[in-house]
């Protein structure tokens, strides 16, 4: 593992997320895993599914 990664972690230790800006996080999460879930029913329309290019 990078020592940056260490110094990263030791910062967040030291000087945690706001409440607000982790319930944001947790949001953001929730609102992809919405999306993909619907996807993955096959609820997902067509005009917002992208054509495959000819490479």
């Amino acid at each position: 593992m990078n020592p940056i990664w260490f110094l990263r972690m030791a910062r967040w230790a030291r000087n945690p997320p706001s409440e607000a800006r982790v319930k944001l996080v947790l949001a953001l999460i929730a609102v992809c895993l919405c999306i993909a879930g619907v996807e993955w029913l096959g609820l997902w329309p067509d005009w917002a599914t992208a054509d495959r290019m000819r490479p």
